[in-house]
């Protein structure tokens, strides 16, 4: 019996020091629990800092993103990024504090959850009520992937080409149509 693969692309990011001393240390550490938990790792982006998201959040991020080939549904990838941030120690207490580790399934293959429609309301929400609401379902592609720098530039290092199945812009075309100073404030880092 053979498996279906589907790509899985993960934008990985965090801002603060935890078991492994260094938010650039967090997000290299999370990406080899991805590997270790069975999951092919087929592409991985540069590392790069980004400013925090809301501004005045807390420290810069360090950000990247990976593309990994699953043979799982989408809610047993979600668990799994879950399983990682618990094992980086991560804790939830606020939406977008700032945070040891952060993985979010931005998109599965073409998939499109639960449906365009829910995918459309929760793009087009507002920004206020963005920082107060959270989806109870999954929302794939990502709602908000195509407006966020942070995952934009990291994302075009591994999938430039990969299209939006709502939208219907490349993931290049994406970042293109960002705001040049937004793109400005993210560069490349190493340890």
């Amino acid at each position: 019996m053979s498996r279906e693969y589907n790509l899985a692309l993960i934008g990985i990011g965090g801002n603060l020091a935890g078991q492994m001393g260094s938010p650039y240390g967090e997000v290299s550490a999370a990406i080899d629990r991805v590997s270790q938990a069975g999951e092919r790792v087929s592409r991985q982006s540069r590392f790069f800092r980004t400013p925090c998201f809301p501004a005045g959040a807390g420290p810069d991020f360090v950000n990247a993103a990976i593309a990994v080939e699953t043979t799982r549904p989408p809610s047993e990838v979600l668990a799994l990024l879950h399983e990682v941030e618990m094992a980086g120690g991560r804790s939830r207490h606020a939406r977008w504090e700032a945070r040891v580790i952060d993985l979010d399934l931005l998109a599965l293959g073409e998939q499109v959850l639960p449906d365009a429609a829910a995918f459309r309301n929760w793009a087009d929400l507002p920004l206020e009520r963005q920082m107060q609401d959270a989806p109870k379902d999954l929302i794939l592609p990502h709602p908000r992937l195509h407006e966020r720098p942070f995952v934009l530039v990291p994302l075009r290092d591994i999938a430039p080409d990969w299209r939006h199945p709502v939208l219907g812009r490349t993931v290049a075309q994406m970042c293109d149509a960002l705001p040049p100073k937004e793109i400005a404030e993210i560069w490349p880092v190493s340890r």
